[in-house]
């Protein structure tokens, strides 16, 4: 953090005035009071001369000392505007246009830009190097991308390059203000945006190039948007490499607006700490969003979520460690990251999510308009989740790829049900029961979703006395269905029904045997609130497999 000398509003006349006071009291003499009025004047002049000594009294004197001193301490090539010296009635300094460049840096972005500053000290701090107030207008702070070839440990850079920090006895600011600060992450590669963040409150205390330096912020967060909180300390400061300048802390983020991300809506919040270094954030979150609604549904559910991630500041790329959210009755865990697109504006969102014993209802509710989900049962589920960047909405670009298992699944829909369960009946030979009991399915299968289409390569659920293996999709903002697939049944197609039907399909029953089970090509069409069963007439006589894609 950049300095320019201080100044002090030191009044010595008050200290005479004291020194006096006591002159005047009767008990002393006329002798005393004299001397005493000489110690004053001593000690006033001592004060100038020491004054003189240490600070310049010509603004042009000044301007040129903050330059070299900062290029030497800092390592830097330094430029800095007008500078005026005030004294009376308090020591003040103030500048304008203050750049600081790493030395030879030539063309690349400054470390720190300083539209104007302030500077006031008293005698007494100053004389133990304490600066007691600096104030930063218009600070911006711009961390360089770590070169592509440092990929060694801290530990073996900091071997390798020598002293980190300033070295010498250092002036301590006692209170930083920067109001309107900007913390610039540059990325590796120049056609990326940086990596902004506006810190509309920044107090840091204690400030010195060789400590830890407590600070609190107020920043507004880009995307989505609401407001950070956060304190904590950042130093000492990296000299030969800034991004390694530690930092640590802790946050509070609210009212975090997702409806700016098409296809997503409600309002999040999240605390957490972090530490590490500022080109390599390690952060420990909770976030918890009430309201977590998915707009091809339009129903809120609760979401709650604990996280630990590692930003890499010099690129932007968050590597997600351990992600274990919670919504409803049913849990997740993730990992994955958010990284870079190379020639695109945006970032992907990559994660492998595994679902074990959660609630197929929880998550067609994220999926299915109808307040009622349409079907129940335990889930288990294991996909790679990958959401690219762009302007679309999130149910139209975001791809899935994985595998599923729900046990003892039911729908809830009665007329849906009613036809599996006198499937069930049926398929087993049952025909003479009047009302069939409610049966639960076992569904397994692969799925892959993309441009909000969900296709299912291969799907199969049994039921007692059936099994049915299928291979269609589904289409998300349509809800239409379209399956094609084979009907597995202990019973002969004549035990299924009885009376003439029974009778006529003693003839076909060995068209559909097949090693020992009653075959029957079936269609599922329609839409989700009305689907329709079939016979798939047209492959009655061709025998094709078509959930083996045969």
């Amino acid at each position: 953090m950049p300095r320019a000398r201080a100044s002090w509003d030191y009044n010595p006349l008050g200290f005479c005035g004291m020194l006096k006071s006591f002159a005047g009291l009767r008990a002393f003499a006329r002798r005393r009071w004299v001397v005493l009025f000489v110690l004053c004047a001593a000690l006033v002049a001592t004060l100038i001369a020491w004054t003189a000594a240490r600070v310049p009294f010509s603004s042009e004197i000044l301007r040129s000392r903050i330059i070299s001193t900062l290029s030497e301490r800092l390592n830097a090539d330094v430029e800095l505007g007008a500078v005026t010296l005030r004294v009376l009635p308090r020591f003040e300094v103030r500048g304008e246009d203050l750049v600081i460049r790493r030395e030879g840096s030539g063309d690349v972005p400054p470390l720190f830009r300083i539209e104007a500053f302030t500077v006031n000290a008293d005698i007494m701090g100053l004389w133990r190097r304490h600066v007691s107030y600096v104030k930063l207008d218009g600070l911006e702070i711009q961390i360089p991308p770590r070169k592509d070839d440092d990929k060694s440990d801290d530990r073996d850079r900091s071997a390798a390059s020598g002293p980190h920090f300033i070295e010498g006895r250092q002036v301590v600011v006692d209170v930083l203000d920067a109001p309107g600060a900007k913390l610039v992450i540059l990325p590796r590669r120049a056609e990326k945006p940086p990596k902004t963040w506006y810190l509309h409150d920044l107090r840091v205390e204690s400030v010195s190039a060789n400590t830890a330096m407590p600070f609190k912020a107020v920043l507004t967060n880009a995307q989505p948007p609401g407001q950070i909180d956060t304190q904590g300390s950042v130093g000492p400061w990296h000299r030969d490499d800034p991004g390694h300048t530690p930092v640590q802390g802790q946050f509070t983020f609210k009212d975090a607006d997702l409806g700016v991300f098409k296809g997503i809506d409600g309002t999040l919040s999240a605390v957490g700490t972090y530490g590490g270094s500022l080109d390599r954030i390690e952060v420990l979150g909770e976030t918890d969003t009430p309201d977590f609604t998915v707009t091809v549904s339009g129903q809120p559910v609760p979401l709650k979520t604990k996280y630990h991630a590692i930003v890499d500041g010099t690129n932007g790329d968050t590597r997600l460690e351990n992600i274990n959210a919670s919504f409803m009755n049913t849990s997740l865990t993730a990992k994955g990251g958010v990284f870079d697109v190379e020639g695109r504006k945006g970032r992907v969102v990559t994660l492998d999510i595994t679902i074990d014993n959660g609630r197929i209802e929880d998550v067609m509710r994220l999926a299915v308009k109808t307040p009622k989900p349409p079907m129940t049962g335990v889930l288990h589920m294991a996909t790679a989740f990958n959401l690219p960047p762009g302007d679309e909405d999130v149910v139209d670009k975001l791809a899935l790829n994985g595998r599923f298992v729900i046990e003892r699944g039911g729908f809830t829909d009665p007329g849906v049900q009613q036809k599996i369960d006198t499937l069930s009946q049926r398929a087993s030979g049952k025909v003479q029961v009047a009302q069939p009991r409610n049966v639960a399915s076992t569904f397994a299968g692969r799925f892959v979703l993309d441009n909000s289409v969900l296709a299912i390569p291969a799907v199969s659920f049994d039921v007692p006395g059936a099994v049915v293996e299928l291979k269609g999709q589904y289409a998300l903002r349509q809800e239409t269905l379209a399956f094609a697939g084979e009907l597995e049944m202990d019973a002969k197609l004549s035990q299924t029904t009885t009376g003439f039907k029974s009778f006529l399909l003693r003839a076909v029953d060995p068209l559909f045997r097949r090693g020992g089970r009653t075959v029957v090509p079936i269609r599922i069409t329609g839409s989700r609130n009305q689907p329709s069963f079939g016979l798939d007439v047209k492959r009655v006589f061709t025998r094709r497999d078509v959930a083996g894609g045969n």
